[in-house]
């Protein structure tokens, strides 16, 4: 999985260009998102993995799944099918929408809390993470009643764990260090 993540990093890249060169974030967006569903099905990734189907017919069978036709995107394909990372797809689309909400500086935060949030709790939360992350937020939220109390915040790479069950453990840890 690390080899296709490393993989996908330049062809995102040169996706992420191309759609910012020519405003279609939001078309290139949805035709990544729909390929990347479409590889992850068993019989598309056998299809596109079988050395007896030429790359023309890979391209066409992925052109012919999406409802709009781009030419960049097909262009893109035809590239990815000459390299033979076609599969390669998911993570060049997870790639894709990293450098998209970088670029419009906007976070995916997702908040586990161990009680349903209200919307005004929700809104607090946004607005504080926007303040201190200088970025807009979109708040996913998830209820685990194992935290106790408290929630833990996951915002890209970073956590912040505020739960009591997080506060237990390192209690726990510190008493038997």
């Amino acid at each position: 999985m690390a080899e296709l993540l490393t993989v996908a990093r330049p062809y995102a890249k040169a996706a992420f260009e191309y759609a910012r060169d020519h405003e279609a974030f939001d078309s290139w967006s949805q035709a990544l998102g729909f390929l990347s569903a479409a590889v992850a099905n068993s019989d598309v990734r056998r299809l596109l993995g079988s050395p007896k189907l030429e790359n023309d017919k890979k391209v066409a069978l992925l052109s012919d799944m999406l409802s709009e036709k781009q030419e960049g995107l097909t262009r893109f394909l035809d590239t990815l099918a000459d390299q033979g990372r076609l599969l390669a797809l998911p993570f060049i689309a997870e790639q894709f929408e990293y450098l998209r909400a970088e670029h419009e500086q906007r976070v995916e935060v997702t908040v586990t809390s161990a009680y349903k949030l209200t919307a005004a709790q929700q809104t607090k939360l946004a607005n504080a993470l926007k303040k201190r992350l200088n970025r807009e937020i979109s708040i996913t939220t998830q209820v685990d009643k194992t935290l106790i109390g408290g929630v833990i915040l996951r915002a890209g790479d970073t956590v912040i764990d505020g739960s009591v069950r997080g506060r237990l453990n390192r209690l726990s840890e510190a008493l038997t260090a």
